[in-house]
């Protein structure tokens, strides 16, 4: 199996991009992932697009033929990958695949999603939700909100948690998408509370009280607020992939990907036997560190999927890094910090950085190779050679695990 290294990456800033549509998203990422990897004269064998629901919100049925076409890349064969959430991790895990195997010399891997403009109450979340079971919970008006708020009771309850704790991880994040020029929320949380009493809102002795307080930060799937959830987002991702023997022709500081795993779990999330337990990353995580030769204890930095703050929590555990129910007490007490023993989500995570659905998979990975190259700036993880993504599909029943190095 051939090494894969990463060569090139572009990264869009993430938000409300009013004036820009999809293909513009999936085009400048594309285009500066490629100037990045010195490629521009190079011919690509294979581009994979990973997003979500481009049909429904875009009326974009051919999105990856369509890139090939705008950005110049005919004829490499072009495929769309769709996973959910988890789109643009399974994006990657093909172009990995089509390197490894010798199909492919060179792939460009390009995940973005275009929300923004939808002004439609709800429709996104209705979307969103067509990811549960189409008999046992979609008839029931689930939606993902929903299930994090049923997470995050019972978090709280089984592991003698608070909801404080989980608001930390929110704080963190916003103070590292703060530090992050293309972060879809590049104020801190403190910035929001001054905002909301220089505006009249309120005034609060402490952070804790303004994330508590119904005026300013409502409740959305109980006992999760709006803090406590990712927004919708607009942007896109992209890498350039070749085979490891060839990378520093052209890069000087290429990185590779060393591990990918991938797993399922039950689609009715009622039929687990701990809802607790993300079964599927402990799986597609231990299937990342076999094929690298690691073990947690060997990671320096993680991106994790964060849609809802307890996932955060939840997935720093059964990653690895932490002890069941100990996740959530370990960013109360500073640990996952950018100076901690595991910085998680130094970029923001989907918490500030934004969510646009079949981006943040490689996004995440892109995140990795800044800080694995040492050009992450102000959030920069000092000393950092090794990284690990968990980009999350439908409830947890599709996690995508992803292990990057310095070559």
């Amino acid at each position: 199996m051939n090494r894969v290294a990463i060569i090139g990456i572009g990264h869009t800033k993430f938000g409300r991009l009013i004036d820009k549509g999809l293909m513009d998203l999936l085009s400048e990422a594309s285009i500066e992932a490629i100037e990045d990897s010195n490629t521009s004269n190079e011919d690509f064998d294979s581009v994979y697009v990973g997003a979500m629901s481009p049909g429904i919100y875009n009326q974009l049925s051919g999105v990856a033929s369509a890139l090939v076409d705008k950005i110049s890349l005919i004829p490499a064969a072009a495929d769309h990958i769709k996973n959910g959430p988890a789109s643009g991790g399974s994006a990657i895990k093909v172009g990995f695949q089509a390197i490894a195997s010798g199909m492919s010399d060179l792939v460009l891997v390009v995940g973005g999603e275009k929300m923004t403009h939808i002004k439609t109450p709800g429709y996104i979340t209705s979307n969103v939700a067509t990811l549960t079971h189409p008999e046992a919970e979609r008839p029931h008006g689930v939606s993902l909100p929903s299930f994090g708020g049923m997470l995050t009771r019972a978090y709280l309850e089984k592991y003698n948690a608070e909801l404080d704790w989980i608001s930390d991880i929110a704080i963190k994040n916003h103070r590292n998408g703060a530090l992050n020029p293309k972060a879809h929320f590049q104020r801190t949380i403190e910035d929001f509370m001054k905002s909301a009493v220089q505006k009249g809102k309120g005034s609060w002795d402490n952070i804790y009280d303004f994330l508590k307080d119904d005026r300013t930060n409502p409740i959305i799937a109980d006992p999760l607020r709006l803090f406590h959830i990712c927004p919708i987002s607009d942007g896109a991702a992209a890498l350039i992939l070749c085979n490891a023997e060839k990378a520093k022709e052209y890069c000087d500081t290429p990185i590779q990907i060393t591990g990918i795993g991938q797993a399922t779990d039950t689609h009715i999330v009622f039929e687990r036997e701990d809802i607790t337990t993300l079964k599927a990353l402990k799986i597609s995580s231990n299937q990342a560190y076999k094929m690298a030769n690691k073990i947690p204890e060997d990671i320096d930095v993680a991106e994790l999927h964060d849609a809802f703050e307890i996932l955060e929590a939840v997935q720093s555990e059964d990653i690895g890094f932490f002890k069941k129910g100990e996740g959530a007490k370990a960013a109360h007490e500073g640990l996952t910090e950018i100076g901690g023993i595991i910085p998680i989500n130094p970029s923001g995570g989907l918490k500030a950085r934004g969510h646009p659905l079949g981006a943040t998979g490689v996004a995440q990975v892109v995140e990795l190779v800044w800080q694995l190259r040492g050009d992450a700036g102000r959030r920069q993880v000092e000393g950092a050679e090794t990284g690990i993504t968990c980009n999350f599909g439908g409830f947890g029943n599709n996690i995508i695990s992803i292990l990057v190095e310095r070559i």
